[in-house]
């Protein structure tokens, strides 16, 4: 498993996604391979990784961040994608919509624009005397 040494962060996210799968009847080494890559934010290594991964010719790719998930994108427009963690997924030339993403790109945005009026709504119904955001 290739990660960063040590990281409880990505142990944790490693643990949580490869039982997640196995109680929906994917167990890696037995009807699941998961190759692992993480870059920790190094342009280079993103990069890197995605065409590897790419070379591999999997039956899906799953990433997180929208740097990764651009790499994925520059790499391959056949290989399907799930992303999660990324910010504005539209904006970003991701997908065409989020009801219809098209492509071969779907996943999780982390963000989703009209909802930043709606959580200063709410702000200002906590806390009526808030005038400055």
């Amino acid at each position: 498993m290739a990660g960063p040494a040590g990281d409880p962060l990505w142990k944790g996210f490693a643990d949580i996604f490869t039982r997640t799968l196995s109680s929906l009847g994917w167990r890696a080494g037995d009807n699941l391979t998961i190759e692992w890559r993480w870059a920790g934010g190094e342009g280079a290594l993103i990069e890197r990784y995605a065409s590897e991964l790419v070379a591999l010719a999997p039956d899906v790719i799953f990433c997180q961040t929208s740097p990764a998930t651009a790499a994925l994108l520059r790499a391959t427009r056949t290989i399907p994608i799930v992303f999660a963690r990324v910010t504005d997924p539209v904006a970003q030339g991701f997908v065409r919509s989020l009801a219809s993403p098209g492509g071969n790109a779907t996943g999780f945005a982390d963000y989703d624009p009209p909802l930043a009026g709606k959580w200063l709504s709410m702000l200002t119904q906590l806390s009526p005397r808030v005038t400055r955001a």
